[in-house]
């Protein structure tokens, strides 16, 4: 038995259906997060397992217990805000110490359990500092001590990195895979960070418009998007408008309008006549000059129309001969300077016939 179960649940707001017929289970020790676009359900999920709304239709379920009726501050379950929602007339000590206070824990378990949550987040030497005198990552990690040191059954987490710029953001992201690692507290993480999802969960249910596209492990989201909005919301991606003209166990023959032939995996859910699109990654793009050998039978030629430099990888925008554009992703991994196709250069574009998925319409 999961230990979180969601049952067609769905929650209305006017004519608004925020939540639409969703399931689900949760297991425990999971770092589980709902992922999408802003105004997609995911908060309004999170906001009824925590009990501060509750749904229209449908059940909740945590170790096989119904949650309908149960309070908020009854329920063994935390919500970490972005806001961190710090008091902050109250020391750090005194922000963690606050919901053993409001369970009635003796002075001396409260002592201790304090004491023990601040090693957690490596904040020891903070307890007596208030939340002003705090930077944005110390005071996350206190918003997550107080969070765990009642040691709740789920901990909910609302776009909690998302008040930290960027190089604070990854560092806590790590912080939080080992601290979810060492307290084995099931997390359920929302979030409109794709990278951020990917990074840290076990699996991920990518919504939109109230209802779960798909919900997988993140490997499987980003190699095997099952339609159009989960393969562009996850990452980047080239999207290539086709025909299946044959299909085998063995592959897919695409005709793509003024493109021509493509060879893309096999998918045993499509048939001759079908229309769609094969989604491929800009990383399973090779780009080489326009004069060197063909190597791969996905091969067609273009010129570059712009260029991005990161550091470690470049990204280019290619506009093939038929006017389709697409972005090829090269690393930088050679000695010395990094060496680039200049804007309007001619380049050859090609892939592996194992690269992509079709994703019918």
């Amino acid at each position: 038995m999961a230990l979180l179960e969601i049952r067609n649940i769905t929650r209305r707001f006017g004519k608004l259906e925020a939540v639409k017929d969703v399931t689900l289970d949760i297991e425990a020790g999971e770092f589980f997060t709902l992922l999408g676009p802003s105004g997609c359900g995911k908060t309004t999920i999170l906001r009824m397992i925590a009990g501060f709304d509750a749904p229209d239709a449908g059940e909740l379920y945590l170790d096989g217990q119904p949650l309908a009726g149960m309070p908020p501050e009854k329920r063994p379950v935390h919500t970490v805000f972005q806001s961190y929602a710090l008091f902050p007339h109250l020391t750090v000590a005194g922000n963690i110490a606050f919901p053993l206070e409001m369970a009635g824990l003796s002075r001396d378990g409260i002592r201790r359990r304090t004491a023990e949550a601040l090693a957690l987040v490596h904040l020891e030497d903070k307890g007596d500092a208030f939340p002003h005198e705090l930077s944005g990552g110390q005071k996350q990690r206190v918003a997550l001590a107080r969070g765990l040191v009642n040691k709740p059954r789920l901990l909910l987490l609302d776009e909690p990195l998302g008040a930290l710029d960027a190089k604070l953001r990854e560092r806590m992201q790590g912080e939080l895979i080992a601290l979810q690692r060492e307290v084995g507290v099931t997390f359920v993480f929302v979030t409109h960070a794709q990278q951020e999802a990917l990074a840290l969960s076990h699996r991920i249910a990518v919504m939109n418009e109230g209802r779960i596209e798909q919900l997988d492990v993140p490997e499987v989201l980003y190699s095997a998007p099952r339609n159009r909005f989960v393969a562009d919301f996850i990452g980047t991606i080239n999207l290539i408008a086709a025909d299946v003209v044959e299909a085998t166990r063995h592959g897919l023959r695409l005709a793509s309008p003024g493109l021509g032939e493509i060879a893309a995996p096999a998918h045993e859910a499509v048939a001759i006549g079908s229309n769609g699109a094969l989604a491929i990654r800009p990383e399973h793009l090779r780009i080489s000059g326009h004069a060197d050998r063909a190597g791969l039978k996905n091969h067609f030629t273009g010129a570059v129309v712009e260029y991005l430099f990161l550091g470690d990888v470049t990204v280019y925008k290619v506009r093939l001969d038929n006017g389709l554009l697409l972005e090829a992703l090269a690393t930088n991994a050679g000695p010395g300077r990094a060496r680039f196709h200049e804007i309007g250069d001619r380049v050859s574009v090609e892939w592996r016939h194992d690269a992509g998925v079709f994703l019918p319409d």
